[in-house]
Protein backbone atom coordinates (compact mmCIF):
# COMPACT_ATOMS: atom_id res chain seq x y z
CA UNK A 1 0.00 0.00 0.00
CA UNK A 2 3.05 2.60 0.77
CA UNK A 3 4.57 1.60 -2.44
CA UNK A 4 1.54 2.43 -4.54
CA UNK A 5 1.62 5.98 -2.50
CA UNK A 6 5.08 6.97 -3.41
CA UNK A 7 5.02 6.59 -6.80
CA UNK A 8 6.00 9.10 -9.21
CA UNK A 9 2.65 10.63 -9.38
CA UNK A 10 -0.11 9.10 -7.66
CA UNK A 11 -2.49 11.13 -10.14
CA UNK A 12 -1.51 10.27 -13.56
CA UNK A 13 -4.31 8.40 -14.47
CA UNK A 14 -8.15 9.37 -14.94
CA UNK A 15 -9.85 6.73 -13.22
CA UNK A 16 -13.46 6.20 -13.01
CA UNK A 17 -14.75 3.40 -11.05
CA UNK A 18 -17.24 0.33 -11.77
CA UNK A 19 -20.61 1.86 -10.91
CA UNK A 20 -20.01 5.82 -11.37
CA UNK A 21 -22.98 7.74 -12.34
CA UNK A 22 -23.95 11.08 -13.62
CA UNK A 23 -27.16 11.81 -11.75
CA UNK A 24 -28.64 15.86 -12.27
CA UNK A 25 -25.35 17.32 -12.32
CA UNK A 26 -23.61 15.00 -9.69
CA UNK A 27 -20.90 12.99 -9.88
CA UNK A 28 -22.00 9.77 -7.60
CA UNK A 29 -19.62 7.00 -6.43
CA UNK A 30 -19.58 4.78 -3.37
CA UNK A 31 -15.86 5.23 -3.03
CA UNK A 32 -13.38 8.43 -2.56
CA UNK A 33 -12.86 11.29 -4.90
CA UNK A 34 -9.44 12.47 -5.68
CA UNK A 35 -9.11 15.95 -7.46
CA UNK A 36 -5.42 16.74 -8.52
CA UNK A 37 -4.64 20.75 -8.19
CA UNK A 38 -5.92 23.47 -10.62
CA UNK A 39 -9.27 21.22 -12.10
CA UNK A 40 -12.64 22.19 -12.69
CA UNK A 41 -15.01 20.03 -11.70
CA UNK A 42 -18.16 21.50 -13.25
CA UNK A 43 -20.21 18.42 -11.41
CA UNK A 44 -21.74 18.40 -7.63
CA UNK A 45 -19.51 15.64 -6.08
CA UNK A 46 -21.05 12.82 -3.83
CA UNK A 47 -18.61 10.05 -2.51
CA UNK A 48 -17.22 8.71 1.13
CA UNK A 49 -14.19 11.27 1.14
CA UNK A 50 -13.52 14.14 -1.27
CA UNK A 51 -9.80 15.80 -1.40
CA UNK A 52 -8.99 18.34 -3.65
CA UNK A 53 -5.71 19.58 -4.27
CA UNK A 54 -5.19 23.49 -4.67
CA UNK A 55 -7.14 26.24 -6.90
CA UNK A 56 -9.63 23.43 -7.26
CA UNK A 57 -12.99 24.88 -8.93
CA UNK A 58 -16.12 23.27 -7.82
CA UNK A 59 -19.27 24.14 -10.03
CA UNK A 60 -22.03 22.34 -7.82
CA UNK A 61 -22.18 21.26 -4.08
CA UNK A 62 -20.20 18.70 -2.00
CA UNK A 63 -21.73 15.57 0.08
CA UNK A 64 -19.08 14.18 1.57
CA UNK A 65 -20.20 10.83 3.62
CA UNK A 66 -17.06 10.93 5.58
CA UNK A 67 -14.46 13.59 5.58
CA UNK A 68 -13.97 16.57 3.21
CA UNK A 69 -10.36 17.91 2.56
CA UNK A 70 -10.05 21.39 0.50
CA UNK A 71 -6.25 22.90 -0.35
CA UNK A 72 -6.19 26.81 -0.69
CA UNK A 73 -7.62 28.96 -3.09
CA UNK A 74 -10.66 26.54 -3.83
CA UNK A 75 -13.56 27.08 -4.72
CA UNK A 76 -17.25 25.42 -4.17
CA UNK A 77 -20.00 27.42 -5.70
CA UNK A 78 -22.64 25.11 -3.37
CA UNK A 79 -23.18 24.08 -0.13
CA UNK A 80 -20.57 21.73 1.61
CA UNK A 81 -21.82 18.88 3.37
CA UNK A 82 -19.75 16.73 5.59
CA UNK A 83 -20.08 13.55 7.81
CA UNK A 84 -17.20 13.50 9.70
CA UNK A 85 -14.55 16.25 9.73
CA UNK A 86 -13.53 18.90 7.34
CA UNK A 87 -10.67 20.73 6.74
CA UNK A 88 -10.35 23.60 5.03
CA UNK A 89 -7.19 25.64 3.46
CA UNK A 90 -6.57 29.08 3.66
CA UNK A 91 -8.73 31.44 1.12
CA UNK A 92 -11.04 29.08 0.58
CA UNK A 93 -14.60 29.82 -0.90
CA UNK A 94 -17.98 28.32 -0.28
CA UNK A 95 -20.83 29.65 -2.13
CA UNK A 96 -23.51 28.25 -0.05
CA UNK A 97 -23.20 26.86 3.51
CA UNK A 98 -20.55 24.78 5.81
CA UNK A 99 -22.46 21.58 7.69
CA UNK A 100 -20.08 19.43 9.28
CA UNK A 101 -21.02 16.49 11.75
CA UNK A 102 -17.52 16.52 13.27
CA UNK A 103 -14.09 18.79 13.84
CA UNK A 104 -14.05 21.77 11.50
CA UNK A 105 -10.40 22.66 10.88
CA UNK A 106 -10.26 25.85 9.12
CA UNK A 107 -7.25 28.18 7.75
CA UNK A 108 -7.43 32.31 7.00
CA UNK A 109 -9.28 34.12 5.11
CA UNK A 110 -12.31 31.24 4.32
CA UNK A 111 -15.36 33.04 2.93
CA UNK A 112 -18.72 31.05 3.49
CA UNK A 113 -20.98 33.31 2.62
CA UNK A 114 -23.54 31.39 4.33
CA UNK A 115 -22.37 30.57 7.48
CA UNK A 116 -20.99 27.05 8.84
CA UNK A 117 -22.30 24.60 11.47
CA UNK A 118 -20.55 22.04 13.57
CA UNK A 119 -20.67 19.63 15.76
CA UNK A 120 -17.45 19.09 17.08
CA UNK A 121 -14.54 21.47 17.82
CA UNK A 122 -13.66 24.38 15.40
CA UNK A 123 -10.18 25.20 15.27
CA UNK A 124 -9.19 28.82 13.22
CA UNK A 125 -5.63 28.34 11.84
CA UNK A 126 -3.94 27.12 8.46
CA UNK A 127 -3.92 23.32 8.08
CA UNK A 128 -1.25 21.73 6.18
CA UNK A 129 -1.97 20.87 2.82
CA UNK A 130 -3.49 17.57 2.75
CA UNK A 131 -0.55 16.24 -0.25
CA UNK A 132 1.75 17.68 1.84
CA UNK A 133 0.33 16.57 4.63
CA UNK A 134 -0.14 12.73 3.82
CA UNK A 135 4.07 12.48 2.82
CA UNK A 136 5.15 14.69 6.01
CA UNK A 137 3.46 12.34 8.48
CA UNK A 138 3.73 8.81 6.60
CA UNK A 139 7.40 9.73 6.17
CA UNK A 140 8.04 10.32 9.30
CA UNK A 141 6.26 7.19 10.72
CA UNK A 142 8.08 5.14 8.32
CA UNK A 143 11.66 6.96 9.65
CA UNK A 144 10.83 5.60 12.79
CA UNK A 145 10.08 2.23 12.10
CA UNK A 146 6.19 1.97 12.28
CA UNK A 147 5.29 0.79 9.02
CA UNK A 148 2.12 -0.93 10.40
CA UNK A 149 1.07 2.24 12.02
CA UNK A 150 1.44 3.97 8.01
CA UNK A 151 -0.33 1.62 6.49
CA UNK A 152 -3.41 2.13 9.28
CA UNK A 153 -3.09 5.61 8.60
CA UNK A 154 -3.38 5.57 4.88
CA UNK A 155 -6.13 3.27 5.52
CA UNK A 156 -7.94 5.53 7.40
CA UNK A 157 -7.78 8.63 5.81
CA UNK A 158 -8.28 7.68 2.11
CA UNK A 159 -10.34 4.69 3.39
CA UNK A 160 -8.53 2.47 0.96
CA UNK A 161 -9.51 -0.58 2.99
CA UNK A 162 -13.27 -0.55 1.34
CA UNK A 163 -13.53 -2.74 -2.03
CA UNK A 164 -14.42 0.63 -3.63
CA UNK A 165 -12.19 1.92 -5.69
CA UNK A 166 -11.65 6.16 -5.54
CA UNK A 167 -12.21 8.63 -8.70
CA UNK A 168 -9.31 10.14 -9.58
CA UNK A 169 -8.95 13.27 -11.59
CA UNK A 170 -5.82 14.32 -12.57
CA UNK A 171 -4.26 17.77 -11.92
CA UNK A 172 -5.06 20.49 -14.59
CA UNK A 173 -8.34 18.32 -15.57
CA UNK A 174 -11.61 19.94 -16.80
CA UNK A 175 -14.55 17.45 -16.14
CA UNK A 176 -18.08 18.79 -16.77
CA UNK A 177 -21.24 18.13 -19.05
CA UNK A 178 -19.95 18.55 -22.03
CA UNK A 179 -16.13 16.82 -21.94
CA UNK A 180 -13.71 15.13 -19.25
CA UNK A 181 -10.64 16.54 -20.75
CA UNK A 182 -7.15 15.23 -19.27
CA UNK A 183 -3.40 14.71 -19.95
CA UNK A 184 -3.26 11.42 -19.34
CA UNK A 185 -4.27 8.12 -20.25
CA UNK A 186 -8.46 7.31 -18.78
CA UNK A 187 -9.97 4.08 -17.47
CA UNK A 188 -13.68 3.52 -16.83
CA UNK A 189 -14.95 0.73 -14.72
CA UNK A 190 -17.62 -1.08 -15.47
CA UNK A 191 -21.84 -0.42 -15.08
CA UNK A 192 -21.22 3.22 -15.34
CA UNK A 193 -23.45 5.98 -16.67
CA UNK A 194 -21.28 9.15 -17.84
CA UNK A 195 -22.18 11.89 -19.92
CA UNK A 196 -19.48 13.77 -21.51
CA UNK A 197 -16.87 13.72 -24.12
CA UNK A 198 -13.95 11.88 -22.99
CA UNK A 199 -10.28 13.49 -24.37
CA UNK A 200 -7.23 11.83 -23.35
CA UNK A 201 -4.21 10.47 -24.00
CA UNK A 202 -5.35 6.44 -24.06
CA UNK A 203 -8.78 5.44 -23.21
CA UNK A 204 -10.31 2.24 -22.05
CA UNK A 205 -13.66 1.30 -21.16
CA UNK A 206 -14.76 -1.51 -19.06
CA UNK A 207 -18.05 -3.42 -19.64
CA UNK A 208 -22.06 -2.82 -19.49
CA UNK A 209 -21.20 1.33 -19.52
CA UNK A 210 -22.94 3.87 -21.08
CA UNK A 211 -21.22 6.76 -22.33
CA UNK A 212 -23.73 10.30 -23.27
CA UNK A 213 -20.83 11.57 -25.65
CA UNK A 214 -17.50 10.39 -28.16
CA UNK A 215 -14.24 8.74 -27.11
CA UNK A 216 -10.92 10.55 -28.25
CA UNK A 217 -7.93 9.49 -27.76
CA UNK A 218 -4.13 10.48 -29.12
CA UNK A 219 -2.90 6.22 -28.61
CA UNK A 220 -4.88 3.73 -28.28
CA UNK A 221 -8.45 3.11 -27.06
CA UNK A 222 -10.19 -0.34 -26.16
CA UNK A 223 -14.05 -0.43 -25.87
CA UNK A 224 -15.21 -3.79 -23.55
CA UNK A 225 -17.94 -5.94 -23.72
CA UNK A 226 -21.33 -5.12 -24.03
CA UNK A 227 -20.61 -0.97 -23.70
CA UNK A 228 -22.41 1.57 -25.63
CA UNK A 229 -20.97 5.08 -27.04
CA UNK A 230 -23.37 7.62 -28.07
CA UNK A 231 -20.80 9.27 -30.46
CA UNK A 232 -17.60 9.10 -32.49
CA UNK A 233 -14.93 6.98 -31.51
CA UNK A 234 -11.29 8.04 -33.21
CA UNK A 235 -7.96 8.02 -32.18
CA UNK A 236 -4.82 10.07 -33.63
CA UNK A 237 -1.98 7.14 -33.63
CA UNK A 238 -3.53 4.21 -31.77
CA UNK A 239 -5.31 0.72 -32.42
CA UNK A 240 -8.80 0.95 -31.41
CA UNK A 241 -10.00 -2.63 -29.93
CA UNK A 242 -14.08 -3.27 -29.92
CA UNK A 243 -15.30 -6.12 -27.83
CA UNK A 244 -18.67 -8.42 -28.16
CA UNK A 245 -21.98 -6.59 -27.57
CA UNK A 246 -20.42 -3.12 -28.15
CA UNK A 247 -22.92 -0.51 -29.97
CA UNK A 248 -20.97 2.89 -30.98
CA UNK A 249 -23.91 5.42 -32.38
CA UNK A 250 -21.29 6.78 -34.85
CA UNK A 251 -18.02 7.16 -36.68
CA UNK A 252 -14.35 5.22 -35.76
CA UNK A 253 -11.39 5.78 -36.87
CA UNK A 254 -7.91 4.57 -35.65
CA UNK A 255 -4.52 3.65 -37.30
CA UNK A 256 -5.88 -0.17 -37.24
CA UNK A 257 -9.20 -1.41 -36.12
CA UNK A 258 -10.54 -4.68 -34.36
CA UNK A 259 -13.84 -5.42 -34.50
CA UNK A 260 -15.95 -7.83 -32.79
CA UNK A 261 -18.26 -9.66 -34.72
CA UNK A 262 -21.09 -9.38 -32.97
CA UNK A 263 -20.69 -5.48 -32.26
CA UNK A 264 -22.24 -2.92 -34.01
CA UNK A 265 -21.24 0.41 -35.78
CA UNK A 266 -23.95 2.53 -37.26
CA UNK A 267 -21.13 5.22 -38.87
CA UNK A 268 -18.26 4.36 -40.84
CA UNK A 269 -15.16 2.89 -40.51
CA UNK A 270 -12.14 4.71 -41.08
CA UNK A 271 -8.72 2.96 -41.02
CA UNK A 272 -4.88 3.72 -42.10
CA UNK A 273 -3.77 0.28 -41.69
CA UNK A 274 -5.98 -2.77 -41.23
CA UNK A 275 -9.64 -3.95 -40.05
CA UNK A 276 -9.86 -7.10 -38.51
CA UNK A 277 -13.25 -9.23 -37.18
CA UNK A 278 -12.35 -11.19 -34.02
CA UNK A 279 -13.80 -13.26 -31.64
CA UNK A 280 -12.44 -12.11 -28.16
CA UNK A 281 -12.55 -10.15 -25.30
CA UNK A 282 -10.35 -7.04 -25.56
CA UNK A 283 -9.93 -6.48 -21.88
CA UNK A 284 -7.51 -8.38 -19.73
CA UNK A 285 -9.51 -7.87 -16.46
CA UNK A 286 -11.40 -11.54 -15.92
CA UNK A 287 -15.31 -10.91 -16.38
CA UNK A 288 -16.29 -10.84 -12.84
CA UNK A 289 -19.63 -11.01 -14.09
CA UNK A 290 -19.55 -14.04 -16.73
CA UNK A 291 -17.63 -16.45 -14.25
CA UNK A 292 -20.65 -15.82 -11.37
CA UNK A 293 -23.85 -16.20 -13.84
CA UNK A 294 -21.45 -19.62 -14.79
CA UNK A 295 -20.69 -20.38 -11.56
CA UNK A 296 -24.69 -20.18 -10.79
CA UNK A 297 -25.57 -21.80 -13.83
CA UNK A 298 -23.52 -24.80 -12.61
CA UNK A 299 -24.87 -24.84 -9.42
CA UNK A 300 -28.69 -24.98 -10.09
CA UNK A 301 -27.73 -27.38 -13.02
CA UNK A 302 -26.53 -29.84 -10.40
CA UNK A 303 -28.74 -28.98 -7.64
CA UNK A 304 -31.83 -29.61 -10.16
CA UNK A 305 -30.96 -33.41 -11.90
CA UNK A 306 -34.61 -34.93 -12.18
CA UNK A 307 -34.58 -38.16 -13.49
CA UNK A 308 -37.24 -37.50 -16.79
CA UNK A 309 -40.36 -39.17 -16.79
CA UNK A 310 -40.91 -42.17 -19.61
CA UNK A 311 -42.76 -40.88 -23.02
CA UNK A 312 -45.84 -42.13 -23.61
CA UNK A 313 -45.43 -45.05 -25.98
CA UNK A 314 -41.26 -45.31 -25.01
CA UNK A 315 -40.08 -48.20 -22.71
CA UNK A 316 -38.52 -47.89 -19.59
CA UNK A 317 -35.23 -50.02 -20.47
CA UNK A 318 -34.05 -49.11 -16.68
CA UNK A 319 -37.26 -50.33 -15.02
CA UNK A 320 -37.15 -53.57 -16.88
CA UNK A 321 -33.58 -54.23 -16.97
CA UNK A 322 -34.33 -53.91 -12.40
CA UNK A 323 -37.55 -56.54 -13.29
CA UNK A 324 -35.98 -58.86 -15.21
CA UNK A 325 -33.01 -59.37 -12.58
CA UNK A 326 -35.81 -59.54 -9.98
CA UNK A 327 -37.59 -62.65 -11.92
CA UNK A 328 -34.40 -64.29 -12.80
CA UNK A 329 -33.54 -64.35 -8.76
CA UNK A 330 -37.22 -65.79 -8.26
CA UNK A 331 -36.50 -68.40 -10.39
CA UNK A 332 -33.58 -69.67 -8.52
CA UNK A 333 -30.76 -67.84 -10.67
CA UNK A 334 -27.89 -66.62 -8.24
CA UNK A 335 -25.74 -63.78 -9.15
CA UNK A 336 -22.70 -65.71 -10.04
CA UNK A 337 -24.49 -67.81 -13.13
CA UNK A 338 -24.23 -71.24 -10.95
CA UNK A 339 -27.13 -73.56 -10.77
CA UNK A 340 -29.87 -73.26 -7.10
CA UNK A 341 -29.94 -75.64 -4.71
CA UNK A 342 -33.64 -76.16 -6.55
CA UNK A 343 -31.86 -77.54 -9.91
CA UNK A 344 -32.76 -74.44 -11.85
CA UNK A 345 -30.10 -73.67 -14.62
CA UNK A 346 -28.14 -71.01 -15.04
CA UNK A 347 -27.32 -71.51 -19.32
CA UNK A 348 -28.99 -68.76 -20.69
CA UNK A 349 -30.00 -71.51 -23.11
CA UNK A 350 -32.25 -73.45 -21.36
CA UNK A 351 -35.72 -73.78 -21.94
CA UNK A 352 -38.47 -73.84 -19.81
CA UNK A 353 -41.55 -76.02 -20.80
CA UNK A 354 -45.06 -73.92 -19.83
CA UNK A 355 -47.51 -75.59 -17.83
CA UNK A 356 -50.54 -77.01 -19.35
CA UNK A 357 -53.47 -75.62 -19.42
CA UNK A 358 -55.69 -77.10 -16.24
CA UNK A 359 -58.74 -79.66 -16.88
CA UNK A 360 -61.56 -81.12 -15.25
CA UNK A 361 -59.93 -83.46 -12.26
CA UNK A 362 -61.71 -85.79 -10.01
CA UNK A 363 -62.95 -82.20 -8.15
CA UNK A 364 -64.66 -80.57 -10.84
CA UNK A 365 -61.49 -79.53 -12.55
CA UNK A 366 -60.69 -79.49 -16.49
CA UNK A 367 -59.40 -82.81 -17.01
CA UNK A 368 -55.46 -82.64 -18.36
CA UNK A 369 -55.04 -83.20 -21.97
CA UNK A 370 -51.69 -84.96 -21.38
CA UNK A 371 -53.53 -87.78 -19.16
Amino acid sequence: MIRVLFRSDPLEELTIPDGTTVEEHDLVTDGDVLVGGQSTVEFGVRGRNVIAGERVRFGGHIEAEGDCRLDMWCDVADNVLVGEDAYLGERVHVGGQLKVAGDIDIGDDVDIEEGFEANGWIVIRNPMPTIVFLFVYLGQLLRIGEQEAAEDALSQLLDSDRDDEPVVIPRGATVSDDSWRVSTPARMGDDCRIHGNIRAESVTVGRDNVLFGSLRGKDDIIVGRGSEIKGNVTTRNGDLEIGPGVKIWGDVAAENVRLHENATVDGTIRAGGEIELHTEDVLDEPDEDAEAMAEMAAEMEGESDPVPDPVEGEVDTDALAADESSDHESEGETGDGSEDKTGGESDDGAVTEPPGPAGDGPDGDHPDPAT
